[in-house]
């Protein structure tokens, strides 16, 4: 009983400092994307082709999210925009409160919209709203299509959902089918991208969804 307060009273600041973020970034008519997702999904590589795609015809900001390295961030160096790292030191998430103390090095009036690499996990991050006004959730081939009932919560609430790395579907069992038959249980309304990050395959379509959301 006594970890259940605790747990609602550390969700309960989380949400008054996400909507707090929400209000500031509103202010400054910017908004913003949280990337979501398990290790391994494909997430640095999307956001290197999203970059690449709007090639500097949008100024973006990164909020690169990772327990220990920065080895995220320093892959996306080479595209000259600004990236702000916050190392969670352990934790599986990142919180709001992270996301305000990241947002004081970033100068708000020079920019179009944010982006947060959300640290890889498929169960803490869904818990803790940020501030987005996007959270886009990324299923990569190899996990399988099980990841959405297993962990129904970060597709619930998705508001979009990324099918990444569809160039393996001939390698694999993943059902395309399946995917759109549990979504009709757990997130009906969520659009559905199809794209390989590596070859870019469907990205264009993602880019123009963004641009009308975020900009």
């Amino acid at each position: 009983m006594k970890t259940i307060k605790i747990n609602k009273k550390i969700l309960s600041k989380n949400e008054e400092k996400a909507t707090e973020i929400r209000a500031y970034l509103n202010e400054k008519k910017v908004r913003m994307l949280n990337l979501v997702g398990s290790p391994g999904a494909g997430k640095t590589t999307i956001l290197e082709k999203i970059i690449e795609k709007f090639d500097n015809t949008r100024k973006i900001v990164v909020i690169e999210g990772d327990l220990y390295t920065t080895r995220d961030a320093e892959r996306l160096k080479k595209y000259e925009i600004q990236v702000v790292q916050i190392n969670t030191m352990g934790a599986c998430h990142l919180e709001a409160g992270m996301v305000w103390q990241a947002l004081k090095e970033v100068n708000l009036e020079e920019i179009d919209f944010l982006i947060i690499e959300n640290v890889g996990n498929l169960v803490c991050t869904a818990s803790y709203d940020l501030g987005e006004n996007i959270r886009a959730t990324v299923l990569s081939v190899p996990e399988g299509n099980d990841k959405l009932l297993k962990y129904p919560v970060i597709f619930q609430r998705a508001d979009l959902i990324i099918i990444n790395k569809i160039d393996l579907l001939p390698y694999t069992d993943f059902s395309l089918e399946e995917i759109e038959k549990d979504l009709k249980q757990i997130n009906k309304n969520a659009p559905v991208f199809k794209l390989s990050g590596k070859t870019g395959a469907g990205l264009d379509k993602l880019c123009f969804f963004l641009e009308e959301n975020l900009t």
